[in-house]
């Protein structure tokens, strides 16, 4: 067997995620590597927290990026939240919601669904209505932006709903971070966890997360044991609680941290408001040339993403193979449709570093000229 040194193409991702990475990030992946409790390391995880805080907007303390992907963003907060026997409602409107679920029902707790068609918001009016009718309900878990359909939820008005009958927050922004307004602080969000590959524009495999300080004071009144050793925050916390506190807990993803750094840095020169602004911006430049392709939306204007635009396939597509020939023959990723929308529509990206105007010029030209050969 002979086997030589993988070297990609370079594509252009205009998929769910990965999304396009910036030259300056991809750079800082190949600096030398230092120990994980190199002091000058511990420095560079500490301008990662404030960047973090900055992002998510927000003074939490608990502010951490996971070694590991939003998947697991997602299972420390409910694994740290959630005890056997507790009652969360869970918000679902597509894939992700229900991922939420199952790691409700994994950790011995009770799942009280709240359901919304995809393509479709989260109704805050039906989360209100389950907390009334579901007495000591300990939490709230909703997606604020679903991957899988491109849709927005209102997360200050579910938060708040939420706060009115003492409940937390567990909020999913793997999409939203970076890409649309989310206020932490603000909003009185709890527990909000997000993923390195979409609009933060790294590579994958980190997950930011944030605990408000309520979550933090239900994670130490906890009556049984975390479930998930790497994942239990108690002890991880020791490892991130600042210069010359550090313990040991695993050897940190040094150079992936790098990249995060970088990237956040960049997101911190363009600002905030900016970087939403941009992609609004090119989420209505994109929407008009699909439009006059005759490629409608999946989601109603007034609740969809930006950054990640579900579009109906046209009748008589086949999706595989115009996916398929947009990637051989352009160098072009585009996602394809989950659960519900399998076959029925794709998802196109429009994240970080990849909402550029000339992404948008490469993807309608592939588009156009994909379909024309298929008709």
């Amino acid at each position: 067997m002979h086997i030589e040194s993988f070297y990609p193409p370079k594509r252009t991702l205009m998929g769910p995620g990965p999304s396009d990475i910036s030259p300056r990030v991809l750079q800082s992946l190949s600096r030398p590597t230092v120990g994980h409790l190199d002091p000058l390391f511990i420095k560079m995880m500490d301008e990662v927290k404030s960047l973090l805080q900055y992002a998510f907007q927000t003074k939490n303390e608990f502010t951490i990026a996971v070694s590991a992907p939003g998947s697991a963003g997602m299972e420390t907060c409910f694994v740290n939240l959630i005890e056997p026997g507790d009652k969360v409602i869970v918000c679902r409107n597509g894939v992700f919601g229900e991922r939420m679920r199952e790691n409700v029902v994994r950790v011995g707790a009770e799942a009280i669904l709240v359901d919304n068609e995809w393509g479709e918001p989260v109704d805050p009016h039906a989360v209100e209505k389950a907390l009334q009718n579901n007495p000591g309900v300990k939490a709230v878990a909703f997606v604020h932006a679903e991957t899988s359909t491109g849709a927005l939820s209102d997360a200050k008005s579910i938060a708040a709903i939420a706060q009115q009958f003492g409940a937390l927050s567990i909020v999913d922004a793997v999409t939203s971070l970076g890409g649309v307004s989310l206020l932490v602080d603000e909003w009185g969000l709890d527990a909000v966890y997000s993923g390195s590959q979409k609009c933060l524009s790294c590579v994958p495999g980190l997950s930011p997360v944030t605990f408000s300080p309520k979550a933090v004071e239900v994670m130490s009144q906890r009556k049984s044991p975390v479930q998930s050793w790497f994942l239990d925050q108690s002890l991880v916390l020791a490892y991130w609680s600042g210069e010359g506190k550090r313990s040991y807990h695993h050897t940190a993803p040094v150079n992936s941290l790098y990249a995060l750094h970088e990237a956040l840095v960049l997101l911190h020169t363009e600002g905030l408001e900016s970087a939403w602004q941009r992609h609004s911006d090119m989420h209505e430049k994109l929407k008009k040339e699909l439009e006059s392709l005759g490629i409608e939306f999946v989601v109603n204007e007034e609740h969809r993403l930006p950054q990640l635009n579900t579009v109906k396939i046209p009748a008589g597509v086949d999706d595989a193979q115009v996916r398929n020939q947009l990637l051989q023959q352009f160098n072009l990723e585009v996602g394809a449709g989950l659960g519900k929308f399998s076959g029925n529509a794709w998802r196109i990206g429009l994240m970080g570093y990849g909402a550029r105007e000339e992404n948008i010029a490469l993807c309608i030209q592939a588009l156009r000229e994909v379909l024309s050969q298929s008709k």
